[in-house]
């Protein structure tokens, strides 16, 4: 089976930007003129290693490039591929054919704060497993979503493909 691929999203997952004020452990950054505070955690980095190093991992963001150039120096981790996404402003079921088309028959968890009916659909008509992890944009991405994907990749992304989602 091929490996698996894991699609991380940036704002409402590694950026709470829902929460009513910056969490704890959390620090603020403005990353683009005229924008608010993007909020980052340090001990995320942790987490996108451990990630990395057990899928090939993507970015699945609006930020498209600026993912590699204003996050990753805020937590320290090497730039990852990108996912081509629509021009932001875009619709969220429009990252679903982008994600669809860099995960091919591969294996695929993604992790999103806006899993569409279109995505969900997606992921059940899949013949490779399938892995949608939805992140709350106010509490961000938690260790549970992390062990979740780990769990996921050592399981049923390593066996016989079926589809799976955690709902």
């Amino acid at each position: 089976m091929p490996s698996p691929l894991v699609f991380l999203d940036l704002d409402g997952v590694l950026n709470p930007f829902a929460a009513p004020a910056c969490p704890d452990g959390y620090a603020e950054q403005v990353c683009f003129d005229g924008e608010g505070p993007v909020r980052y955690c340090r001990a995320h980095a942790g987490w996108v290693r451990e990630l990395a190093a057990a899928a090939e991992l993507w970015w699945a963001t609006g930020w498209g490039e600026h993912a590699n150039t204003r996050f990753p120096p805020l937590l320290g981790v090497p730039p990852l591929p990108v996912v081509r996404l629509p021009a932001v402003p875009f619709e969220p079921e429009l990252k679903v054919p982008a994600v669809a088309a860099v995960a091919g028959e591969r294996p695929a968890a993604w992790i999103d704060d806006h899993h569409t009916p279109a995505g969900r659909r997606w992921a059940a008509a899949r013949a490779a497993p399938t892995l949608l992890v939805p992140v709350d944009p106010a509490v961000g991405w938690t260790r549970a979503d992390v062990d979740a994907v780990l769990t996921w990749v050592s399981g049923p992304a390593a066996g016989p493909a079926r589809p799976v989602s955690r709902w």
